[in-house]
C-alpha cells in the first residue's frame, strides 16, 4: 500500500460518475514515499503527477473517497499536498469535505508539514470566510448577505440592485449559484425551492456583477507569490469558470488537453494577461493572509462603476490548459519545483 496504517484505502465502487482512481493507481509508489497528494478528483492532477514521475520523484496518492485515517499511528509523509475539492458533491463524494477538515486538524497538531493545510482549506470552504478576510484587508469586495435558510433571501435582497444572485456558502466550479432578474423572481424561486444552499446551509445574497470587457481575472500563486493570470471571456450561460476545463483561447484556438474531465464549456475562451503591479500585490496579501500555498484569487471589473472586486479565494486551484500556449510556460513544472523544495525543508 502507498500508504501505511496511518491511510488506509478501502477497496469499494465510488458513487462518481466520472470514473474513479483503481487501488492500482493509488498505490503504485512507495509506502514510504516522502510526498503525498490527499484529492479527490480523478483526473485534475494528473499533470503534476506525470511531472514528479517524469523527475523520479516518489509520492503517494491518498484518494479521500476511499479512506480513512487512524489517529493513534505515525504519519509515513513528510509533505502532504491537500487537492481536496469543495466541488465533490457534483461527483458524490461530499462526506470526504469535513473528513479531510478533520484530517488537517490532525496533522497540524502533529506539525506535519501540509500544503494548503486547515487554515487555507477553511477559507476555500466559505466564501462568506473569504468576503470577511477580504473585508479585514481592506481589500474591495463584493457586498453580502449572509443567509442560512432560502426564505431569508428576500429579505436580504433589501437595498441591493436586481439581478442578484444566491450563492452556496460551499460551491466550487459553479456549483450552488442561482440569479434572479426580479424580486417576483426570487419570490418564485423561495416558493419553488430553487435555492439549494449547500453542504452547510449558508449562502451569499449579492448583487449580480456586469463584466466590464466580458471577461473576469484568474491570478494563480504560488508559494505566496504571483505566478500567471488569466482573462476568462464569459459568455452568460454558466458560473463554472475552472481553467482546466476551458477550450478556447480568445482568438478561438482549441486548446490541447480541453474539455476531457467534465462538461465541456466551448463558449469560454481565455487568454494571458498581466495585471498591474498594484493587484497583483494586493493578491499576494490575500493568500498570504489565508494560508495557502498554491491557490487562485478572481476579481472582476464591475461595468457600472470601473471598479475592481475581488471575490473568490481558491485553495483547490488548477492550471489552464495548454498553459505554454496560453500564458508563455508549464506551471506544472514550477508547482512541481516547489513540492520538491518543501519535501527537502521538511526533513
Amino acid at each position: 500500500m502507498i500508504i501505511s496504517e496511518a491511510f488506509s484505502l478501502l477497496a469499494g465502487e465510488s458513487m462518481s460518475a466520472i470514473a474513479a482512481p483503481t487501488l492500482e493507481e493509488t498505490s503504485n509508489l512507495s509506502s514510504h514515499a516522502p510526498l503525498a497528494f490527499l484529492y479527490e478528483h480523478p483526473q485534475w492532477f494528473n499533470p503534476i503527477f506525470t511531472e514528479l514521475e517524469k523527475r523520479g520523484f516518489p509520492f503517494s496518492k491518498v484518494y479521500i473517497p476511499d479512506s480513512f485515517y487512524d489517529i493513534g499511528a505515525d504519519v509515513p509523509f513528510r509533505v502532504l499536498f491537500n487537492r481536496m475539492s469543495p466541488s465533490a458533491k457534483s461527483r458524490g463524494n461530499e462526506s470526504g469535505m469535513f473528513h479531510t477538515l478533520a484530517y488537517l486538524d490532525h496533522l497540524d497538531l502533529l506539525g506535519v508539514r501540509v500544503i494548503n493545510g486547515a487554515k487555507a482549506f477553511r477559507y476555500e470552504v466559505s466564501k462568506a470566510a473569504q468576503h470577511s478576510l477580504l473585508r479585514s484587508l481592506g481589500i474591495r469586495y463584493l457586498h453580502s448577505r449572509i443567509i442560512h435558510t432560502p426564505q431569508q433571501a428576500l429579505a436580504a435582497s433589501e437595498g441591493l440592485r436586481f439581478p442578484i444572485i444566491v450563492k452556496a456558502n460551499i460551491g466550487g466550479s459553479g456549483k450552488g449559484i442561482v440569479r434572479f432578474n426580479t424580486k417576483a423572481e426570487l419570490e418564485e424561486g423561495i416558493r419553488t425551492g430553487a435555492i439549494d444552499l449547500g453542504y452547510d446551509n449558508v449562502a451569499l445574497v449579492q448583487e449580480f456583477v456586469p463584466a466590464r470587457g466580458g471577461y473576469i481575472t484568474r491570478v494563480e500563486t504560488l508559494g505566496g507569490k504571483y505566478l500567471y493570470a488569466i482573462h476568462v471571456y464569459l459568455n452568460g450561460e454558466t458560473f463554472d469558470l475552472c481553467p482546466a476545463d476551458i477550450c478556447q483561447t480568445a482568438r478561438g484556438e482549441a486548446l490541447n488537453n480541453a474539455c476531457v474531465l467534465e462538461a465541456a464549456k466551448s463558449g469560454l475562451k481565455v487568454e494571458g494577461y498581466t495585471p498591474p503591479t498594484e493587484v497583483i500585490a494586493k493578491i499576494e496579501r490575500i493568500v498570504q493572509a489565508a494560508g495557502i500555498d498554491v491557490g487562485g484569487i478572481e476579481y472582476i471589473v464591475d461595468d457600472r462603476d470601473g471598479e475592481i472586486y475581488y471575490y473568490d479565494v481558491n485553495a483547490l486551484s488548477n492550471f489552464v490548459a495548454d498553459a505554454p500556449r496560453v500564458i508563455g510556460f508549464n506551471p506544472v513544472e514550477n508547482l512541481a519545483d516547489f513540492l520538491i523544495e518543501e519535501v527537502k525543508r521538511a526533513v
